[in-house]
């Protein structure tokens, strides 16, 4: 089991975190300029870069689901997040990812699912 893990962002930064567009894990500004995503990284290349947060994350999205054992979690499987460290994620994303990351998909053979609830398994 992976020990890698998101930081839980405290209840007084509610109102600033974003989800990633690709993941929808949910952190602070600050966690994602700090560390990047933990999961998606290699594509976002979030880290250190706030123009790419902005672009690559949004404050609009639905609910939280904390994920503690993401491959025993069937919430996770649900979610499609089991495969990702340990945190906390979005049910909903509103927004698409950059046309930039949706290519560099394309180019792995890997198809772009919207976290928005639109393309339904």
């Amino acid at each position: 089991m992976s020990q890698i893990q998101a930081s839980i962002p405290s209840q007084p930064r509610a109102k600033q975190l974003r989800a990633c567009l690709l993941c929808s894990i949910v952190q602070t500004p600050a966690d994602f300029r700090k560390h990047g995503c933990p999961n998606c990284e290699e594509l976002m290349q979030m880290k250190g870069y706030p123009d790419r947060i902005q672009a690559c994350t949004t404050t609009h999205f639905e609910g939280v689901i904390a994920v503690i054992n993401p491959e025993d979690s069937w919430v996770a499987r649900w979610q499609r997040t089991s495969k990702y460290v340990r945190g906390m994620y979005a049910v909903r994303v509103k927004g698409r990812i950059p046309e930039d990351v949706e290519a560099e998909l394309e180019n792995r053979n890997i198809k772009y699912r919207p976290r928005d609830g639109t393309d339904q398994d």
